[in-house]
């Protein structure tokens, strides 16, 4: 019998900031591009009620943990359920299941972060969002850990939100952020933008990029989201989270492989190989750079290390009981 700790969201949503979530998480992509084992998501779709079910994993050598995301969305409830299982990377005991759902902006929020570090230019100051909810707000947090914002444009359909997401970091950031009416208006002088949608279609048009930008996209995490056109896959230095990823979900560099704008040695490189070394980020500050951050096991493995260390520490949680197979399948 070993004893494991259940972490609820309310155990664990107050114990990392968003520095804290981008350091761990830029550790684990650098134990990636020195070989840890990650690989995409396996999703399970689900006809009546309409759902999925996502897998994905990660074991952290360094860190000492392995673990990654168990979810479910849609079917009859039509709401979504993260649960993280985290073992020892070590011994292979578990260590703790979480409660995913209060750490995934934040653990999302710090991927997008790390690739901005990684491939935008060091003195970009502009962002603009296309998006106004919870992943918006948790990449935007997460960058501006890393580059020192003064301005931010933010634009999605409502109005309502668009205006209460500027409001809210405008307060929360040492930047000045502001509505905007559309898109065009949003990526016009940005140094980095931000997509974080759940869009089927682009969300703007990539001849309006300005040389010289980076873009992260967080919600290309199936063949039928489409954030970028092919035109801004084209003109970009192309980097995924994974790179099995990129031919697997990544749907906005399927659609400008479908359209013959790219092909697959267009991957310029995993963002783990970037952090060590093995392939250069931009080498021109015109270069136009896209990291595609479609979700892996590498983030939510190191950030629900993080925070169980930190339960751990103040006590928080659930003691569980789990059963190894030696006794659980023999009776012993």
């Amino acid at each position: 019998m070993t004893d494991a700790r259940y972490l609820a969201s309310d155990d664990v949503s107050d114990l990392a900031t968003p520095a804290d979530y981008v350091e761990a998480v830029r550790d684990a992509y650098r134990q990636r591009g020195e070989g840890a084992p990650a690989e995409p998501r396996t999703k399970l779709v689900n006809d009546d009620p309409p759902g999925m079910f996502t897998t994905y994993a990660a074991v952290l050598p360094d860190t000492g943990a392995m673990g990654g995301y168990m979810y479910s969305a849609g079917f009859s409830e039509r709401d979504a359920w993260f649960m993280t299982p985290l073992f020892d990377a070590d011994s292979g005991e578990p260590l703790a299941l979480l409660d995913g759902a209060s750490m995934n902006p934040f653990k999302t929020g710090a991927t997008g972060a790390v690739g901005v570090d990684a491939l935008a230019r060091h003195d970009a100051t502009s962002v603009a969002v296309i998006g106004s909810g919870a992943q918006a707000r948790g990449q935007l947090r997460c960058t501006a850990e890393v580059r020192d914002l003064e301005t931010v444009w933010v634009y999605s359909p409502t109005k309502e939100s668009r205006e209460a997401f500027a409001g809210e970091m405008n307060t929360a950031l040492d930047a000045a952020v502001a509505a905007v009416a559309s898109p065009d208006a949003a990526i016009e002088d940005a140094d980095i933008v931000i997509t974080a949608t759940n869009a089927a279609e682009p969300v703007f048009d990539g001849d309006h990029l300005e040389d010289g930008t980076h873009v992260t996209a967080m919600g290309q995490y199936h063949p039928g989201k489409r954030e970028l056109d092919a035109t801004t896959i084209e003109r970009a230095v192309y980097v995924p989270d994974l790179r099995a990823r990129a031919t697997k979900d990544a749907g906005s560099f399927l659609h400008a492989l479908d359209e013959g704008v790219v092909t697959e040695d267009h991957i310029h490189a995993e963002l783990g190989e970037v952090l060590v070394g093995d392939a250069p980020g931009r080498t021109s500050d015109d270069d136009i750079t896209v990291f595609d951050s479609g979700g892996t096991g590498i983030e939510t493995a190191a950030a629900a290390y993080m925070l169980y260390e930190r339960a751990e520490e103040a006590g928080r949680g659930t003691t569980i009981d789990i059963s190894p197979a030696s006794d659980a399948l023999t009776g012993e």
